[in-house]
């Protein structure tokens, strides 16, 4: 089983570095999926409300007879609960979905601001965090104005974000205010959901020649090296094991210079929708 390695949240708990996220896995899937993923020697499962397989992870953690503390297991608040107690519900219908009594982090998916609630929303994940039912809470594609705003109102920062972010398209203004307010990045698209030839570009394809791996594993490497979380999806079982081999070799300061050379800094990489288009 890979080492894989924990980073701290700055709330005094601890996040597996790289994990399964279940995005797009269909539901009638995920059960297997996940299991898969737990005995290959994955212990961080990302999912969400709205990819509609909660109830597939909670059933694959069940059998697997792993120990709750071995677990570590994501969901999300959707854009459609944002108001009123509507978070309190939707945290506990996530919770009977997944069979879990709390979760080890909660999500504000997207920050919704058309309907400028993306605060209360927040206010609510600190409610629930308080009451028990997560042990930590951060957001989704919130971009540096909604961090700001949310810090403003509330004394609480998240403890990590979750964003698009692959080589062509890195959010160097977000990374860099969550570096310096100590939240953990987390990349979701982290190999670029297939949009664009990233594994035949130069820089990936020569550190993946180098080292004696995939392109993928180079990408996953990068990221890792970055600091980042990231959680590569996949529903074959030789992909799972090939996402998880990347912590035996290491990308040199010249080919992490390379692959980061590959954002054009204009937003053109990016390859799904702007935060402030969501509702």
């Amino acid at each position: 089983m890979a080492n894989v390695p924990s980073l701290a949240l700055n709330d005094g708990t601890s996040i597996p570095q790289l994990g399964y996220g279940v995005f797009k896995v269909p539901p009638a899937d995920t059960e297997r999926a996940v299991a898969e993923a737990l005995e290959v020697g994955y212990r961080h499962i990302d999912t969400a409300a709205i990819y509609g397989n909660e109830e597939g992870v909670g059933a694959a953690v069940a059998a697997s007879g792993l120990a709750r503390d071995e677990l570590f297991v994501t969901t999300k608040l959707w854009n459609d609960r944002h108001d009123g107690d509507e978070p309190h519900a939707a945290i506990r219908e996530s919770l009977d979905r997944l069979g879990l009594e709390r979760v080890d982090l909660y999500l504000v998916h997207w920050p919704t601001p058309a309907k400028d609630n993306y605060v209360h929303a927040w206010e609510k994940l600190i409610e629930i965090r308080d009451a028990g039912l997560t042990r930590s809470i951060g957001v989704s594609n919130h971009l540096v104005p909604h961090l700001e705003r949310i810090v403003a109102a509330t004394g609480v920062v998240p403890a990590v974000n979750q964003i698009e972010l692959h080589p062509a398209y890195q959010q160097r203004e977000i990374t860099g205010w969550a570096a310096a307010n100590d939240v953990r990045i987390e990349s979701w698209g982290p190999l670029g959901q297939g949009k664009y030839d990233l594994f035949g570009a130069e820089p990936v394809a020569a550190a993946a020649a180098a080292h004696g791996k995939t392109p993928a594993q180079a990408v996953l490497r990068w990221h890792l090296q970055k600091g980042f979380i990231v959680f590569p999806k996949s529903v074959r079982r030789e992909r799972l094991e090939e996402n998880l081999d990347v912590f035996g070799f290491e990308l040199s300061d010249a080919e992490m210079a390379a692959i980061d050379a590959m954002d054009p800094g204009d937003g053109s990489g990016r390859v799904s929708s702007h935060p402030d288009d969501v509702d």
